[in-house]
C-alpha cells in the first residue's frame, strides 16, 4: 500500500476545510488526527491553491507554516510543505520538513531544485496550466495526458538538473488545477 498523505491547509480560504486550521493549535491537532488515521506523510501549505485563490505574501506564508511544521516534526509522518516560494521552502526544510510540494513545478522558483538537492529532501513537481487565480479561465488541452506527461517529463529534466536526484522526483498531474472534469477523467482513465 502506497503512503498516505493528509492535508493540512494553515489558510483562511481553503477549498478543502474552508479554514478550519489557521489556528497553529488546529493545525497541529489536525495533523496527529491523521497520523492516527494512518497518514504517513503530512503536507502543510500556508498559501489556498483553490481557483481564484489571491497569492499570500512570502512572510505570512512562512509563519502560517514553520510552527506547524516544528511542532509536527517527530510526530510519526514525514513533514512536507506545500509552497511555490524559495524563502517559505528554505524554512520549512530548516524546520523539519523533509519533502517540498510545488504547485508550480519549479517555474515560480527555480531555486527551490537546489534547496532540495542541498538538504536531501524529496521535490514534488506539479501540473498546472497558469496559477490559482488564472487556472480554470477556459483550460484547452489538444490530448491532456500528453500535453501533461510532456511538461511533467521537462520538469523533471529541470529538477535533477538542480542537482534532486531523480529517485526523489514525485509527479503530481494535477487532478482539478487548470483542467475540466473531462480532462481530469481522461488523465485517471489513462
Amino acid at each position: 500500500m502506497p503512503d498516505l498523505m493528509g492535508v493540512i491547509n494553515v489558510t483562511p480560504d481553503s477549498f478543502s476545510d474552508g479554514g478550519l486550521y489557521l489556528d497553529p493549535g488546529a493545525a497541529v491537532a489536525r495533523g496527529r488526527e491523521l497520523v492516527a488515521a494512518g497518514a504517513a506523510i503530512l503536507d502543510v501549505g500556508g498559501e489556498s491553491t483553490r481557483p481564484g485563490a489571491d497569492p499570500v505574501d512570502v512572510a505570512v506564508e512562512r509563519e502560517r507554516v514553520v510552527p506547524v511544521i516544528e511542532r509536527l516534526r517527530g510526530s510519526g509522518a514525514r513533514i512536507s510543505v506545500d509552497t511555490s516560494k524559495a524563502e517559505v521552502a528554505a524554512a520549512a526544510l530548516a524546520a523539519g520538513a523533509e519533502i517540498v510540494n510545488d504547485v508550480t513545478a519549479l517555474r515560480a522558483a527555480p531555486e527551490i531544485a537546489g534547496l532540495c538537492a542541498d538538504a536531501g529532501a524529496t521535490l514534488i513537481l506539479m501540473h498546472m496550466r497558469g496559477n490559482p487565480r488564472t487556472m480554470q479561465d477556459d483550460p484547452v488541452y489538444g490530448d491532456v495526458v500528453a500535453d501533461v506527461k510532456s511538461f511533467l517529463a521537462e520538469r523533471i529534466e529541470r529538477a535533477v538538473a538542480g542537482g534532486v536526484p531523480e529517485e526523489r522526483v514525485w509527479i503530481d498531474p494535477g487532478i482539478g488545477f487548470g483542467k475540466t472534469l473531462d480532462h481530469n477523467l481522461e488523465l485517471l482513465r489513462r
